[in-house]
C-alpha cells in the first residue's frame, strides 16, 4: 500500500499549516472567548482566496480540485489551531459537494463559484431537526408544491454556520404519504429568502466561535427550480453527505488531538518536578505513547476513507469507523494532555482547556459514536450474507 503524498497534497497541507500558524493559532483563545465574528469572517474570506472552501470541486466551477485527501490533510492542519475554523470549511465543503454531485447546471454555475471564492462566507446544511437527530427520517419539516413553487415550513436546529452561510441546503418531506424516508426532497434556499430566519446563537461547550443556530421556515417560497436532486430522493442524498461528511469530522477531531498531544508534550518537557523534567517519568512517557499510537491509527484509518471516497469506491463504512475512532481517540488525547498538564491545564491559559472542550462535540455530531456502530455494524451484516 502507498502511503506517501503527492506533491500537490503536501503542498495543500504546507499552506493549510502555515495560514493555521500564523493566523489562526494566535487568534484562536480571542475567538473562543468572544465570537470575534469579525476576525473569523475575515479567516474565512483569506481561506477561500487559497482555495480552501473548494477543496474537492472541479475547477470550471472555482474549485481546487485537490481531491478527498487533501480535504482531510487541510481540515486536520486548520483544527490543530482553531476547531472553530476548521468545522467551518468543513461543512461549507460537504454544501458545495452536494451542489457539485446533485445539482443541475444552472444551480452548479450559480452557487459553486460563490461558495469556492469566498463570496458566501459558508454554506448551511439543514438536515437535522429536534425529534429528527440520529433519526433524519423522521423530519417534519414540509415542502408544499403550489404552482411552479414550493413553500416550506418547518425549523432545523443545530445549524454551522446560519448566521453567515450565503446558501442553505435543506431537506423537507414532499410526500408525507410515503414510507418513511422515501418521501424527503432537497432544496437550496438562498440566505435573505423571506420566510427563511436565523433563530438566536446556542452558547455551546466548546467551538464558540462558529455560530450554531436554528433556521426557521414559515412559509418560505422557493421556485420549483430549486430543489436539488430528484423529488422524494432527498434522505438518498443525505445518507450520501454525512458520509463524506465524517471524513471531514474525523479529520479536525485528529488535528484536535495532535495538537494537545503535542502541547503536552512540550510542557512536560520544560517543567520540572523531583529534580528533573516531568517526560523523564515512565508513566507520563506512556501516555505519550499510548495516545501517538491511537492518533496514528485515527490518521490511516480517515486516510483510508478519505482515499476510497476519492476513487469512487464505496467508502460509508471506512468513513464511520474513522470518524468513531479518531473523535473517541481524540477526546481521550485531550483529556490525557489535560491531566499531564495538572492543575494548568484546567486553566484558559493553557489551550488544551479550549482543546478539551472543542473536541468533545466530535462524538456527537456528524453522527454520534452510537451511530456509526450502528452504520459499521450493517455494513458487516452486509458482507457477511453476501
Amino acid at each position: 500500500m502507498h502511503f506517501a503524498l503527492t506533491e500537490e497534497q503536501q503542498m495543500i497541507a504546507e499552506t493549510a499549516r502555515n495560514f493555521a500558524t500564523t493566523e489562526l493559532a494566535p487568534v484562536a483563545a480571542m475567538l473562543d472567548e468572544t465570537g470575534g465574528r469579525e476576525q473569523l469572517l475575515a479567516n474565512l474570506k483569506q481561506l477561500a482566496a487559497l482555495g480552501f472552501m473548494g477543496l474537492n470541486i472541479k475547477a470550471e466551477y472555482g474549485g481546487t480540485e485537490a481531491g478527498v485527501v487533501a480535504f482531510s490533510l487541510a481540515i486536520t492542519e486548520l483544527a490543530k489551531a482553531c476547531a472553530s475554523t476548521a468545522v467551518t470549511v468543513s461543512v461549507s465543503n460537504m454544501v458545495a459537494e452536494v451542489i457539485q454531485a446533485m445539482g443541475t447546471e444552472a444551480q452548479k454555475q450559480h452557487y459553486l463559484p460563490r461558495l469556492c471564492g469566498g463570496e458566501f462566507y459558508a454554506g448551511g446544511f439543514c438536515l437535522t431537526e429536534s425529534g429528527a437527530g440520529s433519526d433524519p427520517a423522521g423530519m417534519k419539516t414540509r415542502a408544499v408544491k403550489d404552482g411552479d413553487h414550493y413553500v416550506l415550513s418547518g425549523a432545523k436546529l443545530y445549524i454551522t454556520s446560519a448566521e453567515y452561510a450565503g446558501v442553505f441546503v435543506v431537506w423537507a418531506v414532499t410526500d408525507p404519504a410515503a414510507k418513511k424516508g422515501k418521501g424527503i426532497s432537497c432544496f437550496l434556499v438562498d440566505a435573505g429568502t423571506p420566510g427563511l430566519t436565523i433563530g438566536k446563537a446556542e452558547h455551546k461547550m466548546g467551538q464558540k466561535a462558529s455560530a450554531t443556530n436554528e433556521v426557521h421556515f414559515d412559509q418560505c417560497r422557493v421556485p420549483a427550480s430549486a430543489m436539488l436532486g430528484a423529488e422524494n430522493d432527498g434522505f438518498r442524498i443525505a445518507v450520501a453527505e454525512l458520509a463524506g461528511g465524517r471524513i471531514g469530522i474525523g479529520s479536525l477531531a485528529l488535528g484536535v488531538g495532535l495538537a494537545a498531544m503535542d502541547y503536552a508534550g512540550r510542557y512536560i518537557a520544560e517543567r520540572e518536578q523531583f529534580g528533573q523534567p516531568l517526560i523523564n517519568f515512565q508513566g507520563l512517557q506512556w501516555m505519550l505513547a499510548d495516545r501517538a499510537t491511537e492518533l496514528e491509527a485515527a490518521r490511516l484509518l480517515v486516510m483510508q476513507a478519505a482515499w476510497l471516497k476519492e476513487q469512487g469506491a464505496p467508502f460509508s463504512k471506512a468513513a464511520s469507523m474513522a470518524k468513531l475512532f479518531a473523535s473517541e481517540k481524540a477526546n481521550e488525547a485531550c483529556y490525557t494532555a489535560l491531566q499531564m498538564l495538572g492543575g494548568a491545564g484546567y486553566l484558559k491559559e493553557y489551550p488544551v482547556e479550549r482543546m478539551a472542550r472543542d473536541v468533545r462535540i466530535t462524538t456527537i455530531y456528524e453522527g454520534t459514536s452510537e451511530v456509526q456502530r450502528i452504520v459499521i455494524a450493517r455494513e458487516l451484516i452486509k458482507e457477511l450474507n453476501q
